[in-house]
């Protein structure tokens, strides 16, 4: 039976998923007292959020302290919709946190709101230093992803506070209450 690097690193993703989330269960919950409801649940790194609602922070916090926070895209394995068990490395903006995870969205440079078919679940957010090739950026607004810290590869760039403000009003009412 060979066993092929995709399915090894499906595995190790899934086993470093669960020990994160046993990590988590026992650690304490320390949020921020700004909160707003938002969604919820207990999912592994870059999976979407869960049904169960929890009180979460959303704000445009970026430090240059080395850690990921809100206001910065960072670079993540995110697991595909219709798929989870695979996936690829892509950029992710941060928008909040919820207890020790973090709350993203992410990004593509597939142009999809300057076509004949405008596409409402993605917003434009231009060019940054995110994308080495300088391709303007959407960020899919309908995903919420939670995210461990360490499972953040590396940190791309700080979005200027206007485009992080146009991102979060931009998200649908049902996402966050």
């Amino acid at each position: 039976m060979a066993i092929t690097l995709r399915s090894l690193l499906s595995l190790a993703r899934r086993v470093v998923s669960a020990a994160e989330r046993e990590q988590s269960r026992q650690a304490p919950d320390r949020r921020s007292p700004r909160k707003s409801s938002g969604p919820t649940g207990r999912a592994t790194p870059g999976r979407p959020a869960e049904s169960r609602r929890r009180a979460v922070s959303l704000a445009y916090s970026p430090s240059s302290d080395g850690n990921p926070d809100p206001g910065e895209i960072v670079w993540m394995w995110v697991p595909y919709e219709d798929d989870p068990a695979q996936g690829k490395d892509r950029p992710v903006l941060l928008i909040g946190r919820d207890g020790h995870d973090l709350l993203g969205l992410m990004l593509t440079s597939r142009d999809r709101n300057n076509t004949r078919e405008h596409d409402d679940r993605y917003i434009d957010i231009g060019t940054g230093a995110w994308d080495r090739q300088g391709r303007p950026s959407e960020v899919k607004v309908d995903r919420i992803l939670r995210v461990a810290p360490a499972g953040i590869r590396r940190e791309g760039a700080v979005l200027p506070r206007d485009r992080f403000e146009r991102v979060v009003a931009a998200l649908p009412d049902h996402l966050l209450g």
